[in-house]
């Protein structure tokens, strides 16, 4: 089951727009940023957050590394560079039987790369209000 669904979330960010994600996001989605304590509830709200999130960290240099699947789990390790800042991170994505995603969590390394994306990420927010 999770193939599939990885196999539409690389669909979905390949143009990041809310309406490919909407697709393969569950109604019930919870997002668990690297840099807010609190979980984000729903499709919109989990929506706004990885849109921001993709269009700061999806560039030239962006690249998933590794994939692990299993059941209705997957962890994809990627890297990417900003501002000369080389960032690590793993999302780790479960999905419901019907292949939609509903739990998605987001780490990333080093310390300067945490702060990085939640000075950016945060101004994509600011914009989107």
């Amino acid at each position: 089951m999770i193939e599939r669904t990885i196999k539409s979330w690389h669909q979905a960010i390949e143009n990041i727009s809310e309406e490919a994600l909407a697709e393969v996001l569950a109604d019930d989605v919870v997002f668990h940023s690297p840099v807010v304590h609190t979980p984000q509830e729903g499709k919109k709200r989990t929506s706004m957050y990885l849109v921001s999130a993709l269009s700061v960290l999806k560039n030239e240099a962006f690249v998933y590394k590794r994939e692990v699947l299993d059941g209705m789990s997957a962890m994809l390790e990627f890297s990417t560079e900003i501002d000369g800042i080389i960032i690590n991170g793993v999302d780790i994505i479960r999905c419901d039987e019907r292949g939609k995603i509903v739990d998605f969590k987001v780490m990333i390394r080093p310390l300067q790369a945490i702060n990085l994306v939640h000075k950016k990420v945060g101004e994509m927010l600011s914009l989107s209000k």
